[in-house]
This record gives structure tokens, sequence and C-alpha cells, in this order.
């Protein structure tokens, strides 16, 4: 579904991504493990378009994405939940979630549909749709922003560190909610330094440490690694 062959990315003479190769299948959920600075966001600023790699390819069911605009990507089902949210703080929660679904704005009824879609999945953004997304808790605009993203209809959602700054039963709650997205249809890519709540609902993983690939597996190959049990899980 998504494939990633030899990617490097430079910011002037620093490579801040080496040669990364890794890949999502349909229906998955993989997770990108890495302390802060290594490499994550970069890798999901690469896949939406926003970053031109200078090394490698990228491939989004079989097309070429890497030279391709990032509107163009949105519409091809590749959608990004951006780390910290990205929300329009005096905007609305209905007129930010109206504007994840800009590439449909001409099709009324698929955004009536999404809309419900979403509000099911999240129902106090429906009680509070009329309020400023800016007066909403944490917990509240995390769901906002996944919410926004599920409105352009992704085929492959990536999620940058959803659980950053939330309350532990709010990041149970939000993991809870992603795997739901996936078995409902949507395969995800998700960046994560919640290593235990992350390989807990995935199906593979990549550490990446300074930009490169250190290690690769399953979940549970990696939920049982030592290595990894002490650096990102604490046992």
């Amino acid at each position: 579904m998504l494939n990633l062959t030899n990617v490097s990315v430079q910011y002037g003479s620093f490579t801040a991504i080496r040669s990364i190769n890794f890949e999502v299948n349909e229906g998955e959920i993989i997770v990108l493990l890495g302390a802060n600075g290594a490499g994550k966001s970069t890798i999901f600023h690469t896949i939406s378009g926003l970053v031109k790699p200078s090394n490698g390819e990228i491939y989004f069911q079989e097309r070429d994405v890497h030279r391709t605009s990032p509107d163009r990507i949105v519409q091809l089902g590749l959608v990004q939940c951006a780390e910290g949210r990205k929300l329009f703080p005096s905007m609305s929660v209905y007129e930010n979630l109206k504007m994840g679904a800009y590439i449909h704005r001409k099709m009324k009824s698929e955004i009536k549909q999404s809309l419900e879609y979403v509000y099911n999945l999240f129902p106090i953004l429906k009680d509070k749709r009329n309020d400023p997304s800016g007066s909403l808790s944490g917990g509240q605009q995390q769901m906002l922003a996944i919410g926004r993203a599920l409105m352009a209809k992704p085929k492959l959602m990536m999620l940058d560190e959803p659980s950053i700054g939330l309350a532990p039963l709010i990041v149970e709650r939000m993991f809870e909610v992603i795997e739901q997205i996936n078995n409902e249809g949507t395969s995800i890519l998700l960046a994560e330094q919640n290593a235990n709540a992350a390989l807990r609902i995935a199906d593979r993983g990549y550490v990446l440490e300074n930009g490169s690939i250190v290690m690769k597996g399953t979940a549970k190959e990696l939920l049982s690694n030592d290595d990894i049990r002490k650096a990102y899980i604490g046992a």
C-alpha cells in the first residue's frame, strides 16, 4: 500500500533521514518508534509531500508520490494528523471538521456521512460542535484533530504522536479509537514514543535512531525485546 525505498532527506548539509526502507500493507497498523529528533515527523512530512526527499522513492497504492503535491496526496487517500493537533483555535469544532473535508466540498452527502461517522466516534465533538476549538481540553482537541483527518476519508491515516500531553485514561481511550478506526477499514501509520500502548495495537514496528531504521519486527517481537523495553518502556 505504502512503500518507501532508500528515502533520504537533507536540510542543507544536515541529513535528517538516511536511506530508510519500510512498508505499510493494507489493513495494518504500523508504528514508528523513536525519541524526539529521531526523524519520525520528518518521515511523515516527506510522505505528505511537505518535504521533498533528496533521494529515494515513495509509492502509495503503486503510484509514485514523492514528486506529488500535498493536496493531490490527500486526494489519493493518504492523510496526516499532525503532531500538536494544528487546529484553528478561533473556529468552531464544526468548522474545523468541515476544513478536513475540503477536498470533498462539492459532495454534501459525503460530508454529512463523514460528520455522522466522526460524531459517533467522538460524541463530545457533537455536543461541542459550536464551541471554538481553542476552548476544548487537550484530549478533546486530539479527538478533533483525528476527526478532521477522517473527514478527508483516508485510506491510510498517519498519526504523529497522538498521545502526547494527554492523561493516561485519555491515552487508553485514544488507542482504543485508533484500533477501531483500523478495524473499520483505514490503515494506520503511527509515530509514537508511548511504545507500550502503540505496540499493543500494532501489527509491526520500526525503530528510528538519528534518522535511520535500526530495528524492525512484529509488535510481539519488539515488545519482548529487552533493548526496546529498556529504551522505550522502562522495563
